[in-house]
């Protein structure tokens, strides 16, 4: 233990340098403008993989952006092999007015490196670099305890298009007892935690039309079928008096949270006044009934209106019966939901409850399924143990109400997923001055070290 503690501090002030360098490159997926600096970056991670040790490292095509793929195979043949998934592409970085330093410049303001990237996702797939070197060393061996195969998207931050086909594509390459995630969050720098799981989304646009063109109120109103009324009347049927979605079967395929994970949540430290003044001065909580906020916002499945619109919209009065309506709906998923099946029954629901003399229309317009892992798994309780090595302290469980390609990971790949990352809410991802605690990025190296003899023994 001592000798990689050691190993991680004596190296710390090249890891932050060789990070520096990488997080220069301003690999912007969803730009077209930045697509050569994503392969760009593509090209200096290969190389640097290169240069740390791995005997195989490739640079993976897609239709869009390249992924990046280095393996290290184990000792033993009959090790467990774990896939180490991160991204190398980062947010745009608008609006540049409100950044205090140049996004692709990195500083180091005392423990703290401020860049885009630092923490989403470069910092923390790059932790693993160190960890593997530092394992290395401290053990004596020339290979890791497991076979280790690391997978860099360059798609990630503008939907991962391309990703589930490049598992396909790659699925024998790819095979492997654990998927190791490290793009999520912990609770706070004195509280480690690790995520669970993340909930999906489904997304869908209502029309409803009525009359083929407008009509004059006071000639037709209270006469005719007003699609904004249908429209309305069909939004606020959404929800029970529970706060519940009256989808029919919406609930049936959900994972109930068990008991013991709804202590551990209740553990941190939440404070739901300072959260609901971080919800842009929401004045109280709301959600399903019988569920904190912590469990709705982790664990159970919403719908929410993301925007209508129908008729008159501009200055003064149009006195109208308006020929449509549209609304924007999502609905957030919970462990075990399918995206399809809860557009379909939205669909089906819509269909039902349009009122006679009004035409519904509704596009479902794309989804990502939610992931989820047991905190009784063999993976998630030696990952548990490694983090609890590297920082002394008990390890809590969050989940993460964000979506993003892990389900793919899981279900392609046919493995369980364990989530061992460092960065914080605090750490403004995807916000003008995104940073990284390099302390917890020194505690994650340590942490993923450890976590590679875990592995060696709960995955046979």
């Amino acid at each position: 233990m001592n000798d990689v503690v050691a190993y991680i501090q004596a190296g710390r002030d090249r890891f932050v340098a060789d990070l520096k360098e990488w997080l220069t490159i301003p690999s912007i997926s969803a730009d077209p403008a930045h697509a050569g600096d994503v392969r760009r970056s593509a090209g200096w991670l290969a190389d640097y993989l290169r240069g740390q040790g791995f005997p195989t490292v490739e640079i993976w095509e897609t239709p869009g952006l390249p992924a990046v793929y280095a393996e290290w195979p184990a000792e033993d043949p009959d090790a467990p092999a774990v896939v180490v998934y991160g991204h190398h592409d980062v947010q745009p970085v608008e609006p540049l007015d409100e950044w205090d330093t140049a996004p692709f410049e990195p500083v180091e303001d005392g423990d703290r490196l401020i860049g885009r990237g630092t923490s989403d996702d470069k910092g923390q797939i790059f932790f693993h670099m160190l960890a593997l070197r530092a394992g290395l060393a401290a053990s004596g061996r020339n290979a890791p305890p497991v076979t280790i195969k690391l997978l860099v998207e360059g798609e990630e931050e503008s939907g991962s298009a391309h990703f589930a086909e490049l598992l396909r594509t790659h699925r024998d390459r790819l095979d492997c007892d654990a998927v190791v995630i490290s793009d999520t969050t912990m609770w706070d720098a004195d509280v480690p935690s690790m995520c669970t799981g993340m909930r999906g989304l489904a997304v869908a646009e209502v029309t409803l039309r009525g009359p083929s063109v407008d009509l004059h109120s006071g000639s037709f109103g209270g006469a005719v079928p007003n699609p904004l009324h249908a429209m309305a009347e069909l939004l606020a049927a959404l929800h029970d008096a529970d706060g519940r979605v009256t989808l029919p079967g919406f609930y049936d395929d959900v994972v109930p949270l068990t008991d013991e994970e709804r202590e551990l949540f209740a553990r941190l430290p939440f404070d739901e006044d300072d959260w609901l003044r971080s919800a842009g001065g929401s004045r109280v909580a709301y959600g399903e009934k019988g569920y904190t906020t912590l469990e709705r916002i982790w664990a159970r499945p919403t719908a929410e209106i993301n925007g209508m619109w129908g008729g008159h919209t501009g200055p003064g009065a149009k006195t109208i019966v308006p020929r449509d309506a549209h609304a924007k709906v999502s609905f957030r998923l919970a462990a075990g939901q399918d995206p399809r099946k809860v557009q379909m029954a939205f669909e089906a629901w819509v269909a039902e409850h349009t009122p006679p003399g009004v035409e519904a229309e509704v596009r479902a317009a794309g989804g990502v399924r939610p992931c989820f892992s047991p905190i009784d798994s063999a993976g998630v309780k030696a990952a548990r143990r490694a983090m609890e090595r590297a920082f002394g302290t008990q390890v809590l469980f969050t989940r993460e109400g964000g979506s993003g390609p892990e389900a793919d990971l899981a279900d392609i790949l046919e493995a369980p997923l364990v989530f061992v990352a460092v960065g914080l809410n605090g750490d403004r991802i995807h916000a003008p001055n995104e940073k990284v605690e390099i302390p917890l990025l020194l505690k994650g190296a340590e942490a993923a070290a450890y976590l590679w003899e875990e592995f060696a023994t709960a995955l046979r």
